[in-house]
């Protein structure tokens, strides 16, 4: 990874508003990820306290933890002693998407050494591979180094499209079409201004699922 690649990926450029929205977890569960407590310190390490920012790393991290608290049900506890043995096995500035976790819903794998799985969560024991993550498949590196996240829109399954996705040197590391620097910030405003998806889709010569998820992902995050 080239040292240009690195500062887009360390950047400070989200709020923590936004990017509760864009991993759909609650503000003040996010704020307890970043923060933590008198007890325990964050699982998050943002590049940027004051104020707090997050950086792309940061936002892939929140990512990872949201699959582990929702769609997987692990308790953030677990998660923590996780880490905690990662960073003995594996030392990494952020674990949670250096490395590639899976899981079998109960406890918490990491490929370590070639064939074989370190299961963290009960203290480094090998354990058996089980299933690849759905939110790591959201996750994909480009030819430059740099990453693609392709956040779910509706719900998190893998039949979810990746046609929204967010990278840091494309707009600002802000949502747009997939293969465009289209916002979709800025199709959702003109929809509301009375544009019709017809009308979006000729102009952006886009397709009409594509306009309608670029929509449908605005609204989501004003639900949120």
């Amino acid at each position: 990874m080239t040292i240009e690649t690195k500062e887009f990926l360390e950047t400070p450029i989200y709020g923590t508003k936004e990017v509760a929205s864009y991993v759909r977890v609650p503000y003040q569960t996010l704020r307890y990820w970043i923060r933590g407590s008198e007890s325990v310190g964050p699982l998050v390490k943002l590049v940027s306290l004051t104020p707090p920012r997050f950086s792309f790393y940061n936002l892939l991290e929140c990512h990872m933890l949201s699959a582990m608290r929702g769609f997987y049900s692990l308790p953030i506890p677990k998660v923590r002693r996780a880490l905690v043995t990662l960073e003995r096995f594996l030392p990494s500035p952020h674990p949670l998407v250096d490395r590639q976790f899976l899981t079998d819903k109960v406890d918490l794998f990491v490929q370590g050494l070639p064939n074989e799985i370190v299961n963290l969560s009960r203290g480094g024991q090998l354990g058996i591979r089980e299933i690849l993550t759905t939110h790591l498949e959201r996750i994909e590196q480009d030819a430059r180094g740099l990453i693609n996240f392709f956040p779910f829109v509706e719900e998190r399954s893998p039949a979810e499209p990746k046609l929204i996705v967010m990278n840091p040197a494309v707009a600002f590391g802000k949502p747009v079409i997939t293969g465009t620097g289209i916002s979709t910030a800025v199709i959702a405003a003109r929809f509301h201004a009375r544009e019709s998806i017809s009308e979006l889709a000729d102009e952006y010569k886009r397709s009409k699922e594509e306009i309608e998820e670029a929509i449908r992902w605005e609204s989501k995050q004003l639900a949120a």
